[in-house]
């Protein structure tokens, strides 16, 4: 009769541990790495707006932005949601600003041409927006979670442009 018991207190200890992780272990584990993972995308797509307004400040400005956009495209960071910067529905936005010597604020840079050294914008704000991290939360039948907005603006170094030769490269 003894060692009958104590075969049903080992079959009730794996019982009670199957239920301890399905109903704990199991749901913080994933908490932890849906968290570490949202982590890093936050923090690629972050130095993602960096990297574009370093490449913005060092080449010729364009009226339209494509050659940044372009740049920033083809150079996506390896994370979750790659798909969305490259062909998706993030926005990249490039704006340039020049100051205004009397007040001092930034207005919208305008130019007459493109890409020279007569056409040199003081400052280049790089963001982007719209991005939701979509992961196994969205099989289950959670939302994404959408994402701010990320904002780097810089001063303009050289433009890609070299006064004293008088040539900019693209």
């Amino acid at each position: 009769m003894r060692e009958r018991s104590r075969g049903c207190q080992r079959g009730q200890s794996s019982v009670e541990f199957v239920l301890a992780y399905a109903s704990v272990l199991l749901p913080l584990i994933l908490a932890i790495v849906f968290t570490s993972q949202l982590l890093w995308v936050w923090h690629s797509a972050n130095e993602f707006t960096r990297i574009g307004a370093g490449y913005a400040t060092t080449h010729c400005w364009q009226s339209s932005a494509e050659n940044v956009v372009g740049f920033m495209r083809a150079n996506v960071p390896p994370m979750i949601g790659q798909e969305q910067f490259q062909n998706g529905p993030v926005q990249i936005n490039v704006t340039y600003s020049a100051r205004d010597p009397e007040t001092g604020q930034l207005t919208p840079f305008q130019c007459d041409g493109e890409c020279s050294v007569n056409c040199i914008p003081d400052t280049v704000t790089v963001s982007v927006t719209g991005f939701e991290y979509r992961t196994f939360v969205t099989a289950i039948g959670l939302p994404p979670v959408t994402l701010p907005d990320f904002r780097t603006s810089l001063p303009m170094e050289s433009a890609g442009c070299d006064p004293e030769q008088g040539v900019c490269l693209p």
